[in-house]
């Protein structure tokens, strides 16, 4: 386990990554004994350093839903990060969003769908019902994911571990709405589906089924797992439920449209 001190410099080198754009070396490879609660430490220091600066919590998200992307990362369940009022892009019907490029290192765009929530979600004993009975609505998200520690290390090609993704917040740096709502209970959440156009071409297909099964249930076992760090999904709160596309990686110039049929289309350029 990492010492308190070591968790404040590496809190601090993402902080530093995020404000300079470059991105740091694997936490893993200098920690090689660092555990998965080590990786939620930095990231709860991150978060921390973020909202000494003003920032606010908005919410959170949940990554690495799917069976194959955890199987690659040699895990067992889902990780999460928090979701700041910085991160927030909110479209108006019919726009097309402008993203600034220069807010992100090596973005990447996910279809995703989210729970807004009308009352709070405290673990540990949450299940869907639960979950479906404190959700306001579900809208269509799109996550912008990013990268302040790099994927695949400089020297060596490897990949980076599951620890240094968790403590770089879930890859976590954006969020899209904007589209429609829709009642939780009201809607076959598995067969929602998306279609996401990069450029006109359409790069992803997917339904919500591809988060396992559901993605309330994602949305439970968030709150179950919160419950011993002594935290809650409260009322107002966005939750991202994971993506049921691959990520898609963005550049300047790049134009995104993701069409979730009856629940609307987001659309957006990074400039």
């Amino acid at each position: 386990m990492l010492t308190e001190a070591q968790i404040t410099q590496l809190a601090a080198e993402l902080q530093a990554s995020e404000q300079s754009r470059q991105q740091v070396e694997h936490f893993s490879k200098r920690f090689s004994d660092m555990t998965i609660e080590d990786g939620y430490r930095v990231s709860r220091a991150w978060v921390a350093l973020q909202l000494a600066q003003g920032r606010t919590v908005i919410g959170h998200k949940i990554g690495l839903t799917s069976r194959a992307m955890q199987i690659s990362s040699q895990i067992t369940e889902p990780d999460y990060g928090t979701l700041l009022d910085s991160m927030l892009f909110t479209a108006t019907p019919g726009q097309v969003l402008r993203l600034p490029t220069e807010r992100f290192i090596a973005p990447r765009v996910e279809v995703e769908l989210a729970f807004v929530l009308k009352s709070d979600l405290q673990g540990p004993d949450i299940g869907v019902e639960d979950v479906l009975a404190a959700t306001d609505y579900v809208t269509p998200a799109i996550e912008i994911i990013d990268a302040r520690i790099e994927q695949f290390d400089r020297h060596t090609k490897v990949m980076r571990k599951v620890y240094d993704t968790i403590s770089d917040n879930a890859a976590n740096a954006g969020i899209v709405v904007g589209a429609g709502r829709a009642d939780a209970r009201a809607i076959d959440r598995p067969w929602v589906g998306a279609i996401l156009c990069q450029n006109g071409v359409v790069e992803e297909t997917g339904l919500a089924a591809g988060v396992q099964g559901d993605p309330a249930i994602g949305i439970a076992w968030l709150a179950n797992k919160l419950a011993p760090w002594g935290e809650t999904l409260k009322a107002g709160q966005i939750v991202l439920a994971g993506s049921f596309t691959r990520p898609v990686a963005a550049k300047k110039g790049d134009a995104f449209q993701a069409d979730y049929g009856p629940l609307g289309t987001l659309s957006f350029e990074f400039v």
